[in-house]
């Protein structure tokens, strides 16, 4: 149980490493002949998961002074990898395992548990693996090797299933054609397809139709990487700055592939006063708090920021609407229900209408609330306690871990500077 009270809130903080970044770099590292590096400034339990799968495809892993280095290629495998609750890591990690002839089980506990595969257990049959899953949920068995060929996938629940075909395919006997239907999240394909080409790997992507040709028998080669700042996380103090005060976020890139970089457009849509500062090396963002209105958001491609949005809305004059609801239904809760219990709990007035959720500020009372075991839930309900009138007392906490394990100590540190 976590107790975030009203305040004001003045500070620098950090940005944590980005778990989108870091579960891709160390895939391809795992899949590179030789040594690699990563450098990172934090991890969360969604990055350990992807360095337990790395290490049962065979990895050696060890720490260095700034990050970790990662041995890939190596000849011995595993039969269970542990995905923990990410579901990244389960679908971009089973196309990796089918590469091999033996066959490996892809698992985890909790959330992940009730999150589909039926769409990546089809796309692997046609290349060859054999698959089973329980009636479409994991855990999630396969075996290789993965043949190529001919290949479609269903990109509308998740594009996850479409980055782990991406990253495998190049390594297949045979050339392929992915043909992706129903396309989302086209900015964290974009960050795949980064990774990959900086690893050697050649795919040509016709990503407006959802088509990518890919050459097999091609190799990753080893390099040295450094993870992003993330915008997911950062993106929850940078709406806590425009609703309670002031924050500057450090080590971020305003040019990146992430996809939830677009929270800057809704803060300055609806009136924040958002700064970005530059240095040689990076970019740093600052939001203060500011008369704000209502704003309209596509979130369809980014839907890992309604969280952070509702909470915005909350305390934006007149009723802001974000699009996009059908991609929260198999996230870590069902997230458009769990927005609308916890926040309507402590007092917002929003609800579903059609695809879009409409939220009208107004002033929220506070009050007890259930995270849901959803790590943006516990965060986007911490965010609306700052406005509230007796702050907000929330139920499962620890669930931060799984994306920003310091995340309550940040605001408290935000909250002290103040």
């Amino acid at each position: 149980m976590r107790f975030v009270e009203p305040g004001r809130i003045d500070g620098m903080l950090e940005a944590p490493s980005s778990k989108s970044e870091f579960q891709r770099m160390t895939a391809a590292a795992a899949l590179a002949a030789g040594r690699s590096e990563v450098l990172f400034h934090s991890l969360c339990d969604d990055s350990l998961a992807a360095l337990r799968a790395a290490r049962g495809l065979g990895a050696l892993i060890s720490r260095t002074a700034n990050g970790i280095a990662i041995e890939g290629g190596q000849e011995r495998h595993g039969n269970i990898l542990d995905c923990g609750e990410s579901g990244l890591c389960l679908r971009m990690f089973a196309p990796l395992a089918a590469l091999f002839s033996h066959e490996v089980t892809l698992t985890g506990r909790g959330s992940l548990l009730r999150r589909p595969v039926a769409m990546l257990e089809d796309s692997l049959r046609q290349a060859g693996v054999a698959c089973r899953s329980r009636d479409g949920f994991p855990p999630f068995t396969v075996r290789g090797p993965l043949a190529g060929g001919d290949v479609r996938v269903d990109g509308g629940v998740t594009s996850q299933a479409v980055t782990g075909l991406l990253m495998a395919l190049p390594l297949a006997k045979e050339d392929s054609r992915l043909t992706v239907v129903n396309l989302t999240s086209r900015p964290y394909l974009e960050l795949t397809l980064s990774v990959v080409a900086q690893s050697g790997i050649v795919v040509e992507s016709h990503l407006e139709d959802g088509r990518f040709l890919i050459p097999g028998g091609q190799r990753y080669h080893p390099r040295s990487w450094t993870v992003e700042g993330d915008w997911s996380g950062t993106s929850f103090l940078l709406v806590a700055g425009a609703i309670a005060g002031r924050v500057l976020v450090k080590n971020l890139n305003i040019n990146s592939w992430q996809a939830d970089k677009a929270v800057l457009k809704a803060l300055e849509q609806c009136g924040a006063a958002v700064a970005i500062q530059s240095d040689a090396h990076t970019h740093h963002a600052e939001v203060r708090r500011a008369q704000l209105a209502a704003f309209e958001f596509d979130a369809a491609d980014c839907p890992d920021l309604f969280p952070p949005l509702a909470a915005l809305a909350c305390y934006c004059r007149g009723t802001s609407i974000i699009t996009g609801v059908h991609r929260l239904r198999h996230k870590e809760s069902d997230r458009a229900a769990a927005l609308i219990d916890v926040l309507g709990t402590i007092g917002a007035k929003l609800g579903v209408k059609g695809d879009a959720l409409h939220i009208t500020g107004s002033k929220v009372s506070g009050g007890r609330v259930d995270s849901h075991g959803d790590h943006r839930i516990a965060m986007s309900a911490a965010v609306v306690a700052l406005g509230s009138e007796r702050g907000v007392e929330i139920l499962g906490p620890e669930c931060v871990a799984k994306s920003y394990p310091r995340f309550f100590e940040d605001l408290e540190l935000l909250k002290e500077k103040s």
